[in-house]
């Protein structure tokens, strides 16, 4: 009964850790910052960076990577 219970407290205690839920979150707004960020910049260099990578990608998958 010993194990049970230590199994059951380990259990309850890992469901209420909130520790791990900030991680998520401070990960959640540097993406969008990152991503908000990108978009300015693109924004303000003209031109479409994202669509010419895009196009890279692609060539490099098919084989004709230069």
């Amino acid at each position: 009964m010993d194990i049970v219970n230590t199994m059951t407290a380990l259990a309850v205690g890992f469901v209420r850790e909130e520790d791990g839920s900030q991680v998520v979150e401070y990960g959640l707004i540097i993406a969008l910052v990152s991503i908000a960020l990108a978009l300015g910049l693109a924004k303000i260099a003209g031109g479409d960076p994202f669509s010419a990578l895009a196009t890279r990608i692609a060539s490099c998958l098919s084989g004709t990577c230069t």
